[in-house]
């Protein structure tokens, strides 16, 4: 009996996605102990240059076509959103928070994915949808102002802006690998940052980089290699060929996943708020998929 070709083009597009998970789910903590040797700034927006440079040998070595102009605009969103905004915005509260509680925050990357692919993509979820997307955010808000004392922190508010920009940037990104193809879209994405992005990581380069540690280092060169550039090979080919919505839903194990390497790597403390909120955002991402998927029947 022949395998069923829908069944086979599903595992594949779920295993580009859980790939891509995977090499995401390390980047908090990467960049946290990034920041401990680097300017956030340079964290965040460095690993955009080097993973250009990686970008144009790329290109240039199997001869991909410049895309047509009119997509300009589309390829500048892929990059304000993965190359610009969540990059640097969860560099800037890596300084300040904890990657632990930076997943419970991110926890809303697979609703916020499949919002902006609804918007990006035209679906049309159900009215539960939404209720279940405003009860995960209200949630992650109410985590942040409890362990904030009440308030939301400037690294709350950061990883916040994080989330949006991801999210907005994943749905731009699936649809342009629909023409040009995954990695394609984010090395055009990453050349496209290199003018505005250059002057600014040249002002931030350390002073003296023989006093930064190796962990330092290594952190800020897997952000750059893996989480900026070969993350989003696996990530926007599974978008493409699975849907935003539905391979956006594999971002549920990401913050359990994120959670897990703080603990491992940073030794940090996993609290049951931290935890108990994770589980509760993860239910209500799970809802909403759930009417979703109802709406497409």
């Amino acid at each position: 009996m022949s395998p069923n070709p829908r069944s086979q083009s599903e595992l594949t597009s779920f295993g580009y996605g859980f790939l891509g998970v995977l090499i995401f789910s390390l980047t908090l903590p990467a960049t946290r102990i990034a920041v401990t040797g680097f300017d956030p700034v340079f964290v965040g927006l460095g690993r955009a240059i080097v993973a250009a440079g990686l970008s144009l040998i790329l290109l240039v070595i199997t001869r991909q076509t410049i895309p047509p102009l009119r997509f300009l605009p589309n390829f500048a969103i892929v990059t304000a959103g993965v190359v610009v905004g969540f990059p640097l915005l969860s560099a800037i509260a890596m300084k300040d928070a904890a990657a632990s509680h930076g997943a419970v925050i991110t926890g809303l990357l697979p609703l916020s994915t499949a919002l902006c692919g609804a918007w990006r993509a035209g679906e049309r979820p159900l009215r539960g949808f939404w209720l279940f997307a405003s009860l995960g955010s209200a949630l992650v808000l109410i985590f942040a102002l409890v362990t904030g004392g009440g308030s939301l922190r400037m690294a709350d508010l950061a990883l916040l802006g994080a989330v949006g920009s991801a999210a907005l940037g994943y749905a731009e990104g699936a649809v342009l690998s629909r023409t040009f193809g995954s990695w394609q879209v984010i090395c055009w994405a990453l050349i496209l940052s290199v003018p505005v992005l250059l002057p600014i990581v040249w002002q931030h380069l350390p002073a003296n980089f023989s006093l930064i540690s190796v962990n330092a280092v290594l952190a800020f060169l897997y952000v750059s290699v893996f989480s900026m550039f070969l993350g989003f090979f696996a990530w926007y080919r599974g978008l493409a060929l699975g849907g935003i919505a539905r391979i956006g839903q594999l971002q549920l194990i990401q913050p359990f996943m994120t959670i897990a390497s703080s603990a491992i790597l940073l030794g940090e403390r996993l609290s049951i708020e931290t935890i108990g909120f994770a589980i509760a955002v993860i239910g209500c991402v799970l809802l909403g998929k759930r009417t979703q998927i109802a709406a497409k029947s």
